[in-house]
């Protein structure tokens, strides 16, 4: 492959030379220089293990667009994958050349990228969330009365930290969402009393963790150099932390987590089941609910695109095409026909 060495930047200038020797190694750390969320360093990391053994363990340097598209080609034909998978294989690959081995890829603009389909988002009406929401108990039913109350993602509704939940305001201040953006949602006034017995449950965990001495809580990007305890404190414990010890995959410390997000994504399909609901959903259609039912009940689209913390409004109005069917958009010419059967004709 001719390679081409990047021209260097500001950005570029800055960035502390690679300390890993092996590859893989190489892009996790440049992955955690980024400050890349886990599950993007999980997914990175599979896409190019992926790519060098499907090509007999060559080492990408010696490969260029030629095994790219091939590679991209085997995942679109043979394995069926959807754009989206195949558009996050690509991007795994451009990271790895351009960030890690440094190397220009003019060719990679001629690689034929798939044109997202634009798809209606699944809803489920008022009721139905009402149903699914009465089969669930515990603490998931609570997070999922959150996530439908406030239209939070459900990573964000599980890193939700004591200090930012705002019950005297009756707000909740969401951090480093989608894009690494904060922002404010309302508190739904119903929920306050079981948050308040929520925390006292986290608030014993909480004093367990300290009497034992135990680490504290993962602190987003630096905070934990800057702030050495500031883990251990009340203000940054979970809302919703797990009931046993983990590891922690970057730092192999065992400490207290969030409650995993696929407990809550099972506990949601159960009782999606329980409930007689024939619609494919998983928790993230509380999100579009949540949208839905607030532009059904006359809310300003620019309100609701601040609630969902969407940087384009454009991404909102996604949501209104789902209005311009039923009860509340155009409704169909033959119900402006007469209902009764014309005579002679019988109903089978």
């Amino acid at each position: 492959m001719n390679s081409i060495k990047r021209p260097v930047n500001s950005a570029d200038a800055n960035r502390p030379p690679l300390r890993s020797v092996r590859l893989l190694d190489q892009v996790r750390e440049r992955i955690r220089y980024r400050h890349y969320s886990l599950s993007t360093e999980k997914v990175y990391l599979y896409w190019v293990r992926f790519f060098i053994r499907f090509h007999g363990v060559r080492h990408p340097r010696e490969m260029g667009a030629t095994e790219v598209e091939a590679f991209l080609s085997w995942l679109t034909t043979e394995r069926c994958v959807s754009i989206s998978t195949h558009k996050q294989a690509l991007s795994a690959l451009l990271f790895l050349y351009r960030e890690v081995l440094e190397i220009d890829l003019p060719w990679m603009n001629e690689i034929g990228r798939p044109k997202s389909r634009q798809r209606l988002p699944v809803v489920l009406e008022p009721h139905e969330v009402q149903a699914v929401l009465a089969c669930m108990g515990d603490v998931y039913g609570l997070m999922a009365r959150l996530l439908y109350g406030t239209g939070m993602r459900v990573s964000e509704g599980a890193r939700l930290r004591v200090k930012d939940l705002l019950i005297d305001r009756g707000c909740i201040v969401v951090r480093e969402g989608k894009g690494g953006k904060d922002r404010v949602t309302m508190l739904p006034r119903t929920l306050v009393e079981p948050l308040r017995a929520q925390l006292a449950h986290a608030r014993t965990l909480w004093s367990a963790d300290r009497a034992a001495h135990r680490p504290g809580v993962e602190l987003p990007d630096a905070l934990a150099v800057k702030y050495p305890r500031g883990g251990e404190s009340w203000a940054w414990h979970w809302v919703f932390p797990a009931p046993a010890l983990s590891i922690d995959p970057r730092t192999g410390t065992e400490r207290r987590h969030h409650l995993y997000v696929q407990g809550l994504q099972r506990a949601f399909k159960r009782a999606l089941a329980q409930a007689g609901i024939a619609k494919h959903a998983g928790i993230h259609v509380l999100r579009h609910a949540f949208a839905t039912h607030l532009l059904e009940r006359g809310a300003d689209i620019r309100t609701v695109q601040e609630l969902l913390g969407h940087a384009d409004v454009s991404t909102t109005m996604i949501y209104t095409h789902v209005l311009k069917s039923g009860p509340a958009g155009v409704h169909s010419p033959l119900d402006a026909f007469a209902c009764e059967p014309r005579a002679g004709y019988t109903l089978h």
